[in-house]
């Protein structure tokens, strides 16, 4: 049996890190690659081997396929797409240069990454493209114009290059989580803080009464129907080692209720059911 290699991105925690140990375990060779120096030492530590890729950086991108392309001899077998943050904020308050910059890290290196393997994977006759999308990926809510932006767009490339690939061995699937135990909500407060103006904002009470407090006082608390990472694990697996991939894992059950949903239902009462979400 061939090597059977995996690159996942955003592996510093949550569910990078938790596919990452979990396919190792199952007799994978991992790359588990994360944005900084020390995540990447630490995936290192503990017997994984990583590399520096961070989405936002072009040359980092090119960087990192490269070394793992020479580490695999041009056979690598899987990618799996999931480093990406978030925004919080509202559409009319987000700048440009946000939005330049979180397309940058959650579409735009992906894409770049997903090209840089693509020749390997149609030399070696076979491969696997999965790439992480959202139930926000499909069903807006607000104050996540940002993130919903990289994710529909991401759905959108990644449909096309799945009928465009339908005649090669290649497969390209779509993982959308619903809330996941991670820290995305705890990393978005950054960005939120470094682009939206809530002082200055026309809705400045709608942040201080809806955003905020769960921004901040409920950075740690657990979400209704939330799952750990280890769902969308579950999922890769299947995604990988199926003779048959899905095209979309759905995951949670209010990402199966959004497709349902939004399939059933005229966008105005979709509207009125989002708004109360």
């Amino acid at each position: 049996m061939p090597e059977r290699s995996l690159l996942i991105t955003g592996c510093s925690s949550g569910i990078g890190l938790d596919a990452a140990r979990t396919l190792h375990a199952r007799g994978w060779r991992v790359f588990a690659a994360c944005r900084q120096a020390k995540d990447v030492a630490a995936r290192r530590a503990e017997g994984l081997e990583s590399v520096l890729i961070d989405h936002a950086d072009a040359q980092s991108v090119a960087l990192g396929a490269e070394q793992v392309l020479d580490a695999t001899d041009g056979a690598l077998e899987a990618l799996f797409n999931n480093g990406a943050y978030a925004i919080p904020g509202r559409v009319e308050d987000l700048p440009r240069e946000a939005l330049d910059t979180i397309l940058q890290a959650n579409l735009l290196g992906p894409h770049q990454l997903t090209r840089a393997v693509i020749p390997a994977m149609r030399r070696a006759g076979r491969g696997t493209l999965v790439n992480c999308s959202s139930v926000l990926g499909f069903a807006a809510l607000r104050y996540r114009g940002a993130y919903n932006t990289t994710k529909f767009a991401m759905e959108g490339l990644t449909d096309t290059l799945r009928l465009e690939l339908a005649h090669t061995p290649l497969r390209v699937v779509l993982i959308e989580p619903g809330p996941i135990a991670t820290r995305i909500r705890e990393n978005s407060i950054p960005h939120f803080e470094r682009w939206i103006d809530v002082a200055n904002s026309a809705e400045r009470d709608g942040y201080e009464r809806e955003l905020m407090p769960r921004l901040y006082e409920s950075a740690r608390k657990k979400d209704r129907f939330e799952l750990s990472p280890g769902a969308v694990t579950e999922a890769l697996i299947h995604a990988l080692e199926s003779d048959r991939p899905r095209a979309r894992y759905r995951i949670t059950t209010p990402t199966r209720v959004a497709a349902v949903l939004k399939r059933l239902l005229p966008t105005r009462v979709l509207d009125r059911v989002l708004l109360g979400s």
